[in-house]
């Protein structure tokens, strides 16, 4: 029997020991796989998933993009004057790319402590513009010489956060004629969908309102950039690439700044509006409304306070000098141009007037209750008798006095670059009534009509133009705050009214001054003046107050209209001492006032 060797048994293959030897070997090779796989998927991940982030962010410390915002152009008055310019001042910026999105939220914390803005507007600031955005996103604007300290202070915690000069819009007069300029502001979602297509991007500023408005694309400018190179500490080391930025155009307007300046001395702080107009071409030399706002507040944040305040129940905001009032007696103008272009009066009528007549049973009261005895059409219009001109809208018709109205302006926007902020007004007829009310025109509603009451709703800047049409001859001129050298052939459409209406007109506005219902707009210092006062009821409330007026006479310069809205008392006592101030101004630049506009004490309509 042959014994069995040792070495034999040791080695001897047996189902429990087949491969055992290649064992650790597959471990360390799947092991190897594994790592080697890991890191292949990381490298996809980076290089194709995340990669023009990293290639970005590898470039965080030395490449970064700098848009610069054009200087925004100048509004000049008609002697070149500044009506707004830009300043500078200092803003603070975001670069989205500076930081991972969960790194912004520390950041935010501080800076919203430090600049007083809420966390959460700072982060939809970001989420905006999106995390990996390589350009500056704008935060806060004119920030404090304290705020600007602090961040300095706090710079190693606000990596990503950086401090510019920035020009920003400024308005020497403040709140002066700031319907008239209007504002600028940060585009909103909603202006930047609107504007889309035309090179804004989030944080640009735009006009607002106003001429600001108007010609953005004159004021705008073209913004330009640098892409730049920085060290470890964000300093600059080389300019890399320039474009840079245009300058936005500067605009003349047809105000007049010291005139701007006295017509808002003249309307002080009474709820209403001034209009002065060339009557030859329809160039608005001052234009006052209050309530009114000071535009340089939204230079920079503006605080919950500051925003209540702007939305009080007076409404600043609103330009009244563009909105619809009820006309009044200044209206008359039309009613008597009515009248004698109908052929249905003559320049000689002469109709008896009375304390009050009765249509449809209803008593229609002359204003002084007891009438002035017979008149003709210049008499009727210096005493404003009521009664007069309640015949002559019956005797023309609802159509007649419906249609020169319309002729005449009213009803439809003036054309004035403030578009946007004007209202139309209100011409009803028959159909609107039909459509709004549910009944038809009554011979009522002509007699209101005739003394501009009732439904009819004109602006003070239409009644201006309307004051313009016996001024300048018989010509509608289209009002206008650009200047230019066109000749005033371009702003103006003749009526064709007849040589006679015209000559009427201007008589009985004449009348009206030198010894009717205007008498408080005499004074030494002035030329003769032709005008007309007017007031009118507002149910429940004071009555509204009007004034307007021209002069010379014989050959006009300027229109002025003064609006009171619920001022109370009468257009004479109200609105004409107003009117008077404001053309003591613009014949007398050099002299006050006689008296303090508002204290006369005349018989008035």
């Amino acid at each position: 029997m042959t014994p069995i060797q040792p070495s034999s048994i040791s080695h001897q293959a047996t189902p429990r020991t087949v491969g055992r030897r290649y064992q650790s070997l597959v471990v360390m090779l799947t092991i190897s796989l594994l790592l080697l796989g890991g890191i292949v998927a990381r490298l996809i991940h980076l290089q194709l998933i995340e990669g023009e982030r990293n290639r970005q962010l590898a470039d965080n410390n030395r490449i970064r993009l700098i848009p610069k915002q054009p200087e925004r152009g100048k509004i000049l008055d008609r002697k070149g004057k500044l009506l707004a310019v830009s300043r500078l001042s200092h803003s603070v910026f975001l670069w989205p790319l500076a930081r991972k999105k969960t790194e912004w939220t520390t950041t935010s914390k501080r800076l919203s402590q430090i600049l007083n803005i809420p966390e959460t507007d700072i982060q939809k600031r970001l989420e905006q513009a999106g995390y990996n955005s390589p350009f500056l996103i704008r935060i806060a604007r004119s920030i404090s010489p304290v705020q600007v300290t602090a961040l300095a202070e706090y710079s190693n915690e606000l990596e990503g956060v950086q401090v510019e000069p920035e020009a920003v819009r400024y308005y020497p007069n403040g709140d002066l004629a700031a319907h008239i300029l209007g504002y600028t502001g940060e585009m909103s979602d909603r202006d930047l969908d609107q504007h889309k297509g035309e090179g804004y991007r989030l944080g640009d500023v735009i006009g607002q309102m106003g001429i600001e408005s108007a010609y953005e694309k004159l004021l705008r400018g073209e913004w330009g950039g640098q892409q730049v190179e920085v060290d470890g500490a964000g300093q600059v080391v080389k300019v890399l690439g320039r474009k840079p930025t245009r300058a936005g155009q500067d605009v003349t307007l047809t105000l007049d700044l010291d005139l701007q300046k006295a017509a808002e001395a003249a309307l002080g702080d009474r709820k209403g509006a001034i209009v002065a107009i060339d009557p030859n071409n329809g160039a608005v030399l001052a234009m006052v409304s209050r309530p009114a706002f000071d535009p340089n507040l939204f230079s920079a944040r503006i605080s919950d306070a500051q925003w209540k305040q702007l939305q009080s129940e007076d409404h600043p905001f609103v330009n009244r000098a563009l909105q619809g009032f009820p006309p009044a007696s200044t209206f008359k103008i039309v009613t008597t141009t009515a009248g004698l272009e109908s052929g249905k009066f003559s320049p000689d009528t002469v109709l008896q007037t009375y304390p009050s007549i009765t249509v449809g049973g209803i008593e229609f009261g002359d204003w002084n209750r007891a009438g002035f005895g017979p008149l003709d059409f210049v008499g009727a219009m210096a005493w404003s008798s009521d009664t007069f001109f309640y015949q002559i809208g019956m005797g023309v018709g609802d159509k007649t006095l419906i249609q020169w109205t319309r002729r005449y302006g009213f009803g439809h926007k003036t054309g004035i670059e403030l578009s946007g902020e004007e209202f139309a007004g209100l011409v009803p007829d028959d159909a609107w009534k039909q459509k709004q009310l549910g009944e038809g025109w009554f011979l009522g509603d002509t007699v209101n009509m005739s003394i501009g009451q009732g439904f009819l709703q004109t602006s003070p800047l239409q009644v201006a133009v309307m004051f313009a049409v016996p001024a300048n001859g018989g010509y509608r001129v289209k009002p206008h705050l650009l200047k230019d050298n066109e000749s005033s052939q371009k702003w103006r459409e003749s009526l064709n009214l007849k040589p006679e209406t015209v000559r009427i007109s201007q008589q009985g506005l004449r009348a009206v001054v030198s010894g009717g219902t205007g008498t408080a707009v005499n004074s030494p210092n002035l030329p003769l003046v032709a005008g007309k006062s007017g007031t009118a009821e507002d149910f429940g409330r004071k009555t509204h107050t009007w004034f307007g007026a021209y002069a010379p006479a014989d050959k006009p310069q300027i229109v002025v209209v003064a609006f009171g809205e619920n001022s109370g008392g009468g257009g004479g006592s109200v609105a004409a001492p107003m009117v008077r101030q404001v053309l003591e101004a613009y014949f007398n630049p050099k002299k006050k006032s006689t008296q303090p506009a508002g204290v006369e004490h005349v018989l008035t309509d």
